[in-house]
């Protein structure tokens, strides 16, 4: 292989396959001199890829963990994998890594051939994901597109249903994408209704980037988007609720273990050990009890009193289910 770049790129996808590669395997790989390959690690290395040399007849080159993560190099097989399941996670909220998740679909996407994506949708098409909630599935492709305009600052246009049903045609300057529980929404300033608006995206079709760009508003609240969709949920009635929850201390007797998905606890006075959580969501309360409850902690719900009670049916529906067993 007498092309450098194409050779480079090959040598640094067996590099990324964990294992140690013995230079006269790669050099017979690459059709090359063990001499060419010592010079393309050092080229690698320069450009940012943490190769590891081991000497003495077992010795080899590997790919290690740097300090920065370096561009990947995917074989077919590994992108439609990666694609199918960003795509699968992009469908709902996932807290945490919903906007990573996404600019990394949108990232993909731009750069799979017409074939992968053809295999990427066929694949998702003919899956179903084991999910519980309110049904307000979201297209990942509408998301990427989103997310996409949010990115490039590109005016964006396109269908959307209101809560009543009605269908209407939206141009706006997409500011923001932001996640609230299980469910996706659009910041964006509407350009005819001269004023800020938040998008349900599974109400939205047909988006459509336009290629204008613009200069980014101003955003009241300080520019803290998810402040600003927060407030204007609560306003809109769209079913935000705080749960206040109440662990049990650990079993050595110190301050209880959390899910990082909860956020930030409190130590519950005089409770030694316990702490207090209050996680805000617009979620069904019947799935937060079964999220709560897949945790594995002993909790006890404060409030609201729609989610005590639904952790006490889903209590009783598994007491009644293991009658009998064993």
């Amino acid at each position: 292989m007498t092309d450098t770049p194409a050779r480079l790129l090959t040598l640094l996808s067996l590099l990324q396959t964990p294992r140690e590669w013995p230079g006269s395997e790669l050099a017979g790989r690459l059709g090359v001199s063990a001499r060419t390959i010592r010079r393309d690690i050092d080229r690698l290395r320069g450009l940012g890829y943490p190769v590891e040399a081991t000497h003495g007849s077992e010795g080899g080159y590997r790919l290690v963990a740097g300090a920065a993560m370096p561009p990947l190099v995917l074989d077919d097989e590994e992108a439609v994998a990666i694609a199918v399941g960003l795509r699968a996670g992009a469908g709902h909220a996932i807290e945490g890594v919903e906007e990573a998740s996404v600019r990394a679909l949108a990232k993909l996407e731009q750069v799979l051939p017409s074939r992968l994506r053809h295999r990427v949708s066929t694949l998702q098409s003919a899956t179903l994901p084991l999910t519980r909630g309110d049904g307000a599935r979201v297209d990942p492709r509408t998301l990427t597109a989103l997310a996409g305009a949010v990115a490039g600052h590109e005016k964006l246009r396109f269908h959307y249903r209101d809560r009543d049903g009605a269908d209407t045609r939206r141009q706006t300057e997409p500011y923001r994408l932001v996640s609230t529980g299980r469910r996706w929404y659009l910041l964006a300033h509407d350009l005819d209704r001269e004023d800020w608006r938040i998008f349900r995206v599974d109400r939205i079709s047909e988006p459509l980037p336009t290629g204008a760009r613009f200069a980014p508003r101003e955003l009241p609240m300080g520019g803290d988007a998810a402040a600003y969709v927060a407030r204007g949920l609560r306003g809109h009635g769209a079913g935000l609720y705080t749960a206040e929850v109440e662990f049990a201390a650990g079993t050595d007797g110190g301050e209880a273990a959390v899910p990082e998905w909860l956020g930030a606890a409190e130590p519950v006075p005089g409770g030694a050990g316990a702490v207090r959580v209050r996680y805000e969501t617009a979620e069904p309360v019947e799935w937060l009890a079964v999220r709560l409850a897949m945790t594995g902690l002993p909790f006890a719900v404060r409030g609201p009193g729609e989610l005590r009670a639904a952790a006490r049916v889903l209590g009783a529906r598994l007491s009644a289910a293991a009658v009998g067993v064993g």
